[in-house]
C-alpha cells in the first residue's frame, strides 16, 4: 500500500513551505542526478510530465533519442534537512522512462525492479542491510579535499579523538529525519573512517537509501568544513571503505534462510544463495567494486575479502553469516564498496543467489582459518580462488559471465564497459607519484 498519493504531495509542498523539488534519478555508474522543479511544478512532476535531455547524461541515449521522462516514486517523497528550512527543498526519487511509456532499458532502478519481478515469481521477497563506510577528512585554505583528518581514533572510539563525532551524529540525525532507522553508528578502524548501518529493508528502498545516505553525508560535512568521500582506498596503508552487504530472502512473511534443522541452522536455499554468489562473484566484482581504486583495497591485510570463500564466522573470508538466527539469519558479501551503483550492485547479487537456488546449488567447504594467513599452496589445496586483481580483469570476468551480462541488459553492459575500459586506459596511461620517485632518479 502507498505512503502517499499524488493529493497528498502537493497538500505537502503548498502547507510545508517547500519552494523547490529535486527530480532524483541515478545513471549507470551510480552518480546521483537531478532537475530541480520550482513548487508550482509539482503537478506536472506526479503526473510524469518532467522531461530530461538523456543524451546529456553519460551511458544513457544517443542524441537522436534524447526525450526522457520521469516517473516519481511518491513514496520516496521527503524534504531534505540540511536544507534552508524557510523555502525548503524536498526530493523524488524516479524512474526513467521512453516518451512511448515504456521503461528505459539503461535505468539502474528499472534492472533492479526486474530481478525482484523474477524472485517475486518464486514467491521471494529481499531484504538488504548495508554497512556503509567513509572517510571525513579537512579541506585546504581554498575548500579544496585533503587527506588530512586531525583524527587519532580507533575502531569504536569516541571524541575527543574522534573529530567526526559532531559531524556523524548530525548525519545521522537528519536521516532519522528522512525516515530512516539508524541501527548504529561509529568510528571505524582507519583515522577519520566513519561507519553508520540503517535497518535492513527491501532492496528498491535500501538502494534508494543508500543514494540518498551518500547525499547526506557529503552535503552535511561540506556545510562543516569537512569533506565526505566514499573512494573505497583513499590513503595507502591504512583500511579502506566497504559496504558490506546483508541479504535474505523471505517467503509468506518468514526468512527462508533460516532452518532450526538445518547444518548450522542454515536452510537449503540459503546454502544454494551462498553458492550462487560464489559461482558468479568474479563476474560481479566489476558491479560491485567498480573502481581503479577499488582493487587498492581488496588485497591481503586491510580486512577486506580477496579469496572466494565463506564461513560462518571467519571475517577473512569474501561471504561471512553472522551468527544470528531465526528472522535475523541472513547471508553478509564483505567484498562491495561504496562507490558502486547500488540498485545494479543488488540485482547481481540477487540474480546470482536465484540462479543458485534454481540450479540447486551446493557451496564449498567452509573455510574457518584465516585465509590471509595462508600461502598460495594451501589454498590451492583447499580450492581457494581469488577475486579479480583489477579492474580490468573484473572487466573481462563480467563480459564473460552470460547470467551477470543478461541481467545487467545489452544497454548498459555495452556502456558500462565501454566507461570501465576507457577508465583503465586512462589510469594504465597515467605516470604516477610513485613511478616518479621509484625511477626518475635511478634510471
Amino acid at each position: 500500500m502507498s505512503k502517499y498519493s499524488k493529493e497528498d504531495i502537493i497538500r505537502m509542498v503548498k502547507e510545508q513551505d517547500i519552494e523547490f523539488i529535486r527530480m532524483q534519478f541515478t545513471d549507470i555508474f551510480g552518480q546521483l542526478k537531478n532537475v530541480a522543479i520550482t513548487s508550482s511544478q509539482i503537478e506536472k512532476a506526479v503526473n510524469n510530465e518532467i522531461m530530461i535531455d538523456g543524451s546529456s547524461i553519460e551511458g544513457f541515449v544517443r542524441i537522436q533519442e534524447s526525450d526522457q521522462y520521469l516517473r516519481p516514486d511518491l513514496d520516496s517523497f521527503t524534504i531534505l534537512p540540511w536544507r534552508p528550512q524557510h523555502g525548503k527543498v524536498a526530493r523524488l526519487i524516479c524512474d526513467v522512462y521512453n516518451p512511448d511509456g515504456t521503461p528505459f532499458v539503461g535505468d539502474p532502478r528499472g534492472v533492479l525492479k526486474k530481478v525482484l519481478k523474477k524472485a517475486a515469481d518464486m514467491g521471494y521477497s529481499f531484504n538488504v542491510g548495508p554497512e556503509c563506510e567513509f572517510f571525513l577528512f579537512e579541506t585546504d585554505e581554498e575548500g579544496k579535499p585533503t587527506t588530512k583528518t586531525g583524527d587519532e581514533a580507533g575502531y569504536f572510539d569516541l571524541g575527543p579523538l574522534d573529530h567526526g563525532e559532531s559531524t556523524r551524529r548530525e548525519i545521522c540525525l537528519a536521516l532519522e529525519q528522512m525516515g530512516f532507522e539508524i541501527e548504529a553508528s561509529h568510528h571505524e578502524v582507519a583515522a577519520g573512517q566513519h561507519e553508520i548501518d540503517f535497518k535492513y529493508s527491501s532492496a528498491i528502498t535500501a538502494a534508494d537509501d543508500i543514494m540518498t545516505f551518500k547525499l547526506a553525508v557529503k552535503s552535511i560535512a561540506q556545510k562543516n568544513g569537512l569533506h565526505a568521500t566514499f573512494m573505497p582506498k583513499p590513503v595507502f596503508g591504512i583500511n579502506g571503505s566497504g559496504m558490506h552487504t546483508n541479504m535474505s530472502l523471505f517467503k509468506d512473511g518468514k526468512n527462508v534462510f533460516f532452518d532450526p534443522d538445518g547444518d548450522k541452522k542454515l536452510s537449503k536455499e540459503a546454502y544454494s544463495f551462498i553458492a550462487g554468489i560464489l559461482h558468479h562473484i568474479k563476474g560481479m566484482v566489476a558491479i560491485t567494486n567498480p573502481l581503479v581504486n577499488s582493487y587498492k583495497r581488496l588485497v591481503p591485510g586491510y580486512e577486506a575479502p580477496c579469496y572466494i570463500a565463506w564461513s560462518a564466522s571467519n571475517r577473512s573470508a569474501l561471504i561471512r553469516i553472522p551468527a544470528a538466527r531465526g528472522q535475523a539469519t541472513r547471508v553478509e558479501l564483505r567484498c562491495p564498496d561504496p562507490s558502486c551503483n547500488p540498485y545494479l550492485a543488488l540485482a547481481v547479487c540477487l540474480a546470482a543467489g536465484l540462479d543458485g537456488i534454481e540450479k540447486g546449488m551446493t557451496p564449498p567447504a567452509e573455510i574457518t582459518e584465516n585465509i590471509f594467513a595462508m600461502d598460495a599452496a594451501t589454498r590451492a589445496a583447499k580450492g581457494i580462488d581469488s577475486l579479480p586483481g583489477s579492474l580490468i580483469e573484473a572487466v573481462e570476468a563480467l563480459e564473460a559471465d552470460e547470467l551477470i551480462s543478461s541481467t545487467l541488459g545489452g544497454h548498459i553492459m555495452a556502456n558500462y564497459t565501454e566507461g570501465k575500459r576507457k577508465e583503465w586506459d586512462s589510469y594504465r596511461t597515467a605516470v604516477s607519484d610513485w613511478e616518479i620517485a621509484k625511477y626518475i632518479i635511478t634510471y
